[in-house]
């Protein structure tokens, strides 16, 4: 395999915290090796459209340029969820759209800048684009990312950690107002396919009933656990709702369609369960959506610590030959494991985890 000269590194789909100390640990370490590193803007659209980008849609990184970014949130790179170029959106003379793959395109494009490898960090969606290029020839390591802690063949992903905290702190705040107005207070946290957000917190911070995707819900039962604890004089309630979970026999909560070239978009979910307990309990209910919210901010030091483990494994894997594969954490070290195998099933929540079983000896309801 040719001498590894030049990578580029790319941030896809939702941001999470750690993206930042990623790039920053890739970067110091492909640095150290004398390869030279450039980012690449908004996902893939930096290498596949620059004329849209006044300054270049390649970016030199330089130690100069990940001086100071660890601890920041967001992505220096910019990134997009919309833009698949496996399924690249293409409207027709008519009006219609239809989705075409430019994966062909994306690998010539990168050949021209002269590009020897990718780090690609992502989620399923991001990482399974990144399975496709292994597939035609470039060298690809692939580093997980998604606060929703769906992805398979690693313990956890970076962000997740913070993602937690945060609402965990939320939902602290949350129980002196609803204490206070004698309210069920209803917590809309993300988690799309995966209730690791809404199970961590809701249990931390010692919410009523818990509702996630893996365990569809009778909301009749969640307003009679809700009546118990009222009758044994307790105040207030917290409801935590992951935005995937979904009623049983029901369906998830969405704007609508999903777009070409994009994912269906969920909305909604905490909103029908505040209704919803509205109507069984009578009783005064408000919604609180996190939202984006669990997505900024500064990474903890779990996070920043995995995340730059995570950059600099996916070079010494570079270093190694490796090609299609993803950094995972497996304690006490980080391995590697093939995209194909990574990307073809999704991690939910264990319903005989212990977890799970620590919320149902704490009378936590999961309206099951």
């Amino acid at each position: 395999m040719a001498k590894v000269r030049n990578i580029a590194i790319n941030t896809g789909g939702g941001d999470a915290p750690g993206l930042n100390a990623v790039i920053c640990g890739a970067v110091n370490a492909a640095l150290n090796r004398g390869w030279r590193c450039f980012g690449i803007r908004d996902g893939y659209n930096g290498i596949m459209f620059p004329e849209q980008y006044p300054n270049g849609g390649l970016v030199s990184l330089t130690r100069e340029r990940v001086e100071g970014i660890t601890s920041l949130g967001g992505t220096i790179l910019g990134t997009t969820n919309r833009g698949n170029p496996i399924r690249f959106p293409v409207k027709q003379a008519d009006g219609t759209t239809i989705e075409v793959d430019r994966s062909d395109e994306l690998v010539r494009a990168f050949a021209l800048h002269d590009i020897d490898a990718l780090v690609a960090i992502g989620g399923d969606g991001s990482l399974a684009i990144a399975n496709v290029l292994a597939k035609k020839g470039l060298r690809v390591v692939g580093v997980p990312k998604t606060i929703d802690n769906d992805l398979d063949k690693t313990v956890i992903t970076f962000g997740v950690d913070t993602a937690c905290t945060f609402a965990t702190e939320s939902i602290d705040r949350l129980h002196s107002t609803a204490e206070a107005h004698r309210r069920i207070m209803v917590v809309e946290v993300m988690g799309r396919y995966a209730g690791w957000i809404a199970l961590n917190s809701g249990i931390s911070g010692n919410a009523d009933a818990i509702l996630i995707p893996e365990i569809p819900y009778d909301l009749e039962k969640v307003a009679a656990h809700l009546r118990r604890a009222e009758e044994a004089g307790q105040r207030h309630a917290i409801v935590v709702v992951a935005e995937g979970a979904k009623p049983k026999g029901g369906t998830v909560s969405t704007l609508g369609p999903r777009e070409a070239g994009a994912m269906e978009r969920l909305a909604g979910a905490g909103e029908r369960v505040m209704k919803g307990l509205e109507e069984l309990t009578g009783r005064e209910v408000r919604l609180v959506v996190l939202g984006h919210l669990l997505r900024g901010g500064s990474p903890t030091t779990f996070d920043r610590l995995l995340a730059l483990r995570f950059g600099s494994a996916a070079i010494r894997a570079l270093e190694e030959g490796m090609s299609g594969v993803m950094v995972a954490l497996a304690p006490p070290t980080v391995n590697y494991v093939p995209l194909e195998e990574a990307t073809n099933r999704m991690k939910s929540v264990p319903l005989d985890s212990d977890t799970v079983l620590t919320a149902r000896d704490l009378a936590i309801s999961f309206g099951d």
